[in-house]
């Protein structure tokens, strides 16, 4: 998506050969029209297939998974990285190591909002060591549902998480494809799908 990649070389802080900061305008501060664009962009990536919920993972996937949800005009379910009190019901649960946090999770959600009837597709932020994507395909595997595949915003693909994430046999795509990177300049992959952006 050439927009995302123009609003990465401008604004986004490389901060070493792994970490790219990018809340100027997507994960604290948010461009709400850049991720209008980023949902309507996943809705014509998956809009061939029936997909019944989109789930995500708190926090930074919430705005693009809603901004795909309505795109594709279908519920979104964001699993919890911490179990509140008012979550008394069943759920599915699987664990997720953060790298950028250092921390470990038992993310869930309820088995309320998620079943085998559903066809389900994923979005997240960023895909880099795809720890947080694949407790996610864990939660859709247990819930019975079929996952029709991964969206992710941005994508480090110098780095293991497609690889696995492939090897599982899942469809993934991400709107920039980072080839490599360090202070001062960053390289992108061609799209693994036709740009329809603006």
């Amino acid at each position: 998506m050439k927009l995302l990649e123009e609003r990465i070389r401008q604004e986004g802080l490389i901060l070493s050969d792994k970490v790219l900061k990018v809340d100027a305008f997507l994960n604290h501060q948010v461009d709400t029209e850049l991720a209008v664009e980023i949902g309507q962009q996943f809705g014509r990536i998956f809009g061939n297939e029936t997909i019944t919920k989109v789930v995500t993972i708190e926090a930074s996937g919430i705005q693009f998974a809603m901004a795909t949800a309505i795109a594709l005009k279908v519920p979104f379910i964001y699993a919890k990285k911490k179990k509140a009190v008012t979550l008394s019901e069943k759920v599915y649960t699987a664990p997720v190591h953060s790298f950028t946090r250092n921390e470990d999770y038992q993310i869930s959600v309820s088995q309320n909002y998620l079943s085998a009837e559903d066809k389900v597709l994923i979005i997240d932020d960023f895909l880099a060591t795809g720890a947080a994507l694949i407790g996610l395909a864990d939660i859709v595997e247990e819930s019975g549902a079929e996952l029709v595949g991964i969206g992710c915003v941005i994508e480090k693909s110098f780095q293991e998480g497609r690889g696995l994430i492939e090897k599982r046999g899942i469809r993934v795509h991400s709107l920039a494809r980072i080839a490599s990177m360090a202070p001062g300049y960053i390289d992108f992959l061609e799209a693994d799908y036709e740009d329809v952006s603006q």
